[in-house]
């Protein structure tokens, strides 16, 4: 190895460790960042992959009940999610496919299967989910937003050394029953001032006043082949209150992977109510 591999990999990791704060006088040193250069240096950074696998321990609460289980994700980018959830010994009990225009799943204790689409699902459960907001959020990367220099509202949050970039998401949606546009939904991305990586995404359904929060940590050296966030913290509120803790173990891209799911014929189709 050469004395500048050497010197380019120290710097990298020296860059990793820097908090944009003076250690010598504990204050915060950010240089202003306009919109557009934020927009840039976001997409610059975010996690660049075609496919990726990742293995992780899951701690559940939904609507005050706890539950633990490990999942397996796998993505080609823009495309599909394939997650499978296993429980103690590594049983696989469900199977959950996703693509930009359906949603299928396998229960396999109580053989059944579901079939149905973004819209139906979110009418269910009163949520505000898709396919990109799910794929952005795995991983700590942005869901595609309006880059218009009148939707970009940068904050230089100097009390606690952070970027803020806030905007307008883009929508592939219609809006649920009614055949329209969805009205605009707002995402804020909190910035670390050095690696420019998210630290927290905030999505706000103007409409409805739901809230999809994700908080990101444990991020390993930039050198690492997979440079994402090992704990995501996910909140959910609207009618029904979530929280996930995903504790990543595992991760590895650009191998390719099979996304498929196989409904059993003697299987039964979940049958779910709709909520009036």
């Amino acid at each position: 190895m050469t004395n500048g591999c050497k010197s380019k990999k120290k710097m990298q990791k020296d860059k990793s460790n820097v908090t944009g704060v003076d250690t010598a006088s504990d204050r915060c040193r950010l240089d202003f960042k306009n919109a557009k250069a934020l927009t840039k240096y976001i997409k610059e950074n975010e996690l660049n992959y075609n496919w990726i696998y990742a293995k992780a321990n899951v701690e559940a609460l939904i609507d005050g009940k706890e539950e633990s289980f490990d999942i397996k994700v796998r993505i080609k980018k823009d495309s599909a999610i394939l997650v499978s959830i296993q429980y103690l010994l590594g049983i696989e009990v469900a199977k959950v496919l996703i693509t930009k225009d359906s949603v299928k799943m396998v229960v396999y204790p109580k053989k059944q299967y579901f079939r149905g689409d973004f819209n139906y699902i979110n009418e269910i459960l009163h949520a505000d989910l898709d396919f990109d907001l799910l794929q952005a959020v795995l991983f700590g990367n942005s869901a595609a937003f309006h880059d218009d220099d009148d939707k970009l509202k940068p904050v230089t949050d100097r009390e606690n050394c952070r970027y803020l970039l806030s905007t307008e998401r883009k929508r592939r949606l219609k809006k649920i029953n009614q055949g329209q546009e969805p009205k605009k939904s707002l995402q804020t991305m909190t910035l670390d001032p050095v690696t420019f990586k998210i630290l927290k995404n905030e999505f706000i359904d103007v409409a409805t006043n739901r809230i999809f929060t994700a908080t990101y940590d444990n991020y390993p050296a930039a050198t690492d082949s997979v440079y994402a966030p090992r704990h995501v913290n996910i909140d959910i509120v609207a009618e029904k209150k979530v929280n996930l803790k995903i504790d990543y173990v595992r991760m590895e891209k650009n191998t390719p992977q099979k996304l498929s799911i196989n409904i059993p014929p003697k299987y039964e189709p979940i049958q779910v109510k709709k909520q009036q």
